[in-house]
C-alpha cells in the first residue's frame, strides 16, 4: 500500500489517497474495512489486467463511482513503482468506464468523461446548511453545485455538516466562484460519503470545468480548491471529456496484513 498526496508538488498538501496494489480482488467487505481503517477520503484498489488496470475507489463509508485524486495517485504509483513504460495508463472502472492518465514530465493528466448537469431550484435545506443563498444551483450526475458570488464567499462558508449530510439524494456538494488567484475556485463537502470536506476533488472538476468554460468563454482553465491543504489543478474542456492535470508526491509505502 502507498499513500500519495495528489494535486500538489509538496508533501502535506493536496489530497492524500491510499493505493493498494492487488494480484486478485479482495472481498468487498474487506476493501471497505481497509478504507475505513485508512480513514482517508479515498482508498483506491488497483489490479493489473493485461496491458491495463482495473480500479475501484472506497471512502471510509462507501464505494464511489469515480474519484479523481485517487486515480491520479494510482497512476503515480503505477508509473513510479510498478514500472509502467508507456506514457499513458488505461484504467477500467466498473461504474465510470475507461479512464486514461497521461504523464508529461512531472505532470499527470486525467482524461475523464465530462459530467452532465442541469440548473435546478436551490433546495432550502442546501441554503440552510451552507448559511448562504447561492446565486445559482446545478445538479450533476452525483453532486449539487452551488455558485457563489466571490472567492472570498467560498472561503468564508462554514457549513453545518450534519444538515448537509441529511441531503440524501447526492454524493456531495460543490461550492464554487470565479477566482482571483485562479480562473475558478471551489470547495467540496461530502458528509453523505463519510468525508465532511474533501481536500481536493478531481471528479468534481468534471462538473466545474464545462461550467466555467462556458461562463468564462475559454476551454483551458486554472483551478484552486480552497481546502486547508489546498490543491492546484489545470483543466481543459474537450467536449464530452475533461482533462484534469496535477502533480503527486509519495508520502508513505508499506505493507498491510489482512
Amino acid at each position: 500500500m502507498f499513500q500519495v498526496d495528489a494535486f500538489t508538488e509538496r508533501l502535506f498538501g493536496g489530497n492524500p489517497a491510499a493505493v493498494c496494489l492487488l494480484d486478485r480482488w479482495l472481498p468487498e467487505d474487506v476493501m471497505q474495512w481497509i478504507a475505513a481503517e485508512n480513514n482517508l477520503a479515498e482508498t483506491a484498489f488497483v489490479l493489473g489486467e493485461g496491458s491495463g488496470y482495473e480500479i475501484r475507489w472506497f471512502t471510509p463509508a462507501v464505494e464511489v463511482d469515480l474519484c479523481g485524486h485517487a486515480t491520479l495517485a494510482s497512476a503515480h504509483v503505477v508509473f513510479h513503482y510498478v514500472g509502467h513504460k508507456d506514457a499513458e495508463i488505461v484504467f477500467s472502472s466498473r461504474l465510470s468506464g475507461l479512464l486514461k492518465v497521461r504523464r508529461d514530465g512531472g505532470l499527470l493528466t486525467l482524461d475523464f468523461p465530462a459530467d452532465s448537469y442541469e440548473k435546478v431550484a436551490t433546495p432550502p435545506a442546501l441554503t440552510a446548511a451552507l448559511g448562504i443563498e447561492p446565486m445559482e444551483t446545478y445538479r450533476g450526475k452525483t453532486d449539487y453545485m452551488a455558485v457563489l458570488p466571490s472567492e472570498q464567499a467560498v472561503k468564508d462558508v462554514k457549513p453545518d455538516f450534519a444538515a448537509l449530510g441529511n441531503i440524501k439524494d447526492c454524493r456531495g456538494v460543490i461550492i464554487t466562484a470565479e477566482g482571483t488567484s485562479a480562473d475558478f475556485v471551489s470547495r467540496f463537502f461530502a458528509p453523505q460519503s463519510g468525508i465532511n470536506e474533501d481536500p481536493v476533488t478531481g471528479s468534481a472538476h468534471t462538473t466545474l470545468t464545462p461550467y466555467w468554460a462556458g461562463v468564462l468563454g475559454k476551454n483551458e482553465l486554472t483551478a484552486l480548491q480552497l481546502s486547508e491543504r489546498k490543491g492546484h489543478l489545470w483543466c481543459k474542456h474537450n467536449g464530452s471529456r475533461v482533462a484534469i492535470s496535477g502533480h503527486a508526491v509519495t508520502y508513505m509505502q508499506g505493507e498491510i496484513e489482512v
